[in-house]
């Protein structure tokens, strides 16, 4: 009888910490954040339109697109620090924007437009053919917001671009230019607390 009554006992134990263990699992799966996408969406010069046969206007027009992957979770961005060079190598820089910070909800899509003047170096980066290459690195810090109330720590965002310029000022590539990252993807949040949890879980499953 005793015999019997143990080996229940372990059953219930074992269904226990498998159900805890598949649960944690599970939620960390939930938890993990995804990043934004980022790209430009517009890139205009008007000095180095050709058309207008002026090389006053250097100020550059620009707009991002930021999307949210995520199905629950939306996006608190800090201020958007972007930098633009004169070439791919970031060899000289041409000047900076700041986009102020914004919430972003699920799934959805977010335009910010701007502007910054860059002088008459902008026109010297005009190869012979009219056209041109400039730099756009972009700096940010993000919180996820999961559920109603619970938000992650910050997490830092670095991305950037090439952006080929024609003759009429504008980015050559009429789609979007995706800002690749520069720096590791970025963990879900508390996934290496929850990611121990699993493991500890497993380790006791296999002691059974």
């Amino acid at each position: 009888m005793s015999g019997g009554g143990g080996g229940g006992c372990c059953r219930c134990c074992f269904s226990f910490i498998f159900t805890s263990g598949l649960t944690a699992l599970f939620l960390w799966l939930s938890l993990r954040p995804s990043n934004p996408k980022c790209s430009i969406d517009k890139f205009y010069i008007p000095a180095l339109n050709k058309t207008l046969n002026s090389t006053k206007n250097t100020t550059l027009y620009f707009e991002l697109k930021l999307a949210n992957p995520n199905k629950d979770k939306g996006i608190y961005y800090d201020p958007l620090n972007l930098t633009f060079f004169d070439s791919s190598n970031r060899s000289h820089r041409l000047g900076n924007s700041i986009v102020n910070r914004f919430y972003q909800g699920r799934q959805k899509k977010a335009f910010k437009g701007g502007n910054v003047d860059f002088g008459s170096a902008v026109v010297r980066a005009v190869s012979r053919n009219g056209s041109a290459v400039f730099r756009v690195d972009m700096v940010t810090k993000v919180r996820f917001k999961i559920m109603i109330w619970f938000k992650t720590k910050r997490y830092m965002i670095r991305v950037g671009a090439d952006v080929q310029v024609n003759d009429q000022g504008a980015k050559v590539n009429p789609k979007d230019v995706k800002l690749k990252s520069m720096a590791p993807v970025i963990e879900g949040c508390g996934g290496g607390q929850l990611g121990i949890l699993v493991n500890l879980f497993v380790l006791i499953l296999l002691n059974l």
